[in-house]
């Protein structure tokens, strides 16, 4: 399944990034790049929406989690949007609930 990306730049100081289909081995260089060119533009505050994604493997969260690093290197966060109890799961079992703010609705992740 490919995996789509869409970024939306219309809720400043935030970017978001919303994420589609499986987020794996073969797929999460592509995520990994999106998030080093939004961050090398400029961006500094990116809510990563995860609602539309089906399957996060190990690789996925490696991505999500150099990410969060490279943005708090440069002053900046990087929130979460998911409702899916299965991908919810992941972040749960790997402990990352306590690494990443976890929002249920962009607009939640996007209040000041």
């Amino acid at each position: 399944m490919e995996l789509g990306l869409e970024v939306d730049e219309s809720r400043p100081p935030y970017t978001v990034l919303a994420v589609a289909g499986e987020i794996d081995v073969y797929s999460a260089p592509r995520l990994r790049e999106k998030l080093v060119e939004l961050v090398s533009q400029g961006h500094r505050q990116i809510v990563v929406d995860l609602e539309k994604v089906d399957f996060l493997d190990s690789t996925g969260l490696g991505v999500l989690v150099g990410g969060l690093k490279r943005l708090r290197s440069h002053d900046g966060d990087l929130t979460l949007v998911c409702t899916q109890a299965r991908i919810l799961k992941v972040f749960e079992i790997t402990g990352l609930t306590t690494v990443f703010r976890i929002s249920e609705s962009v607009d939640e992740a996007t209040k000041a």
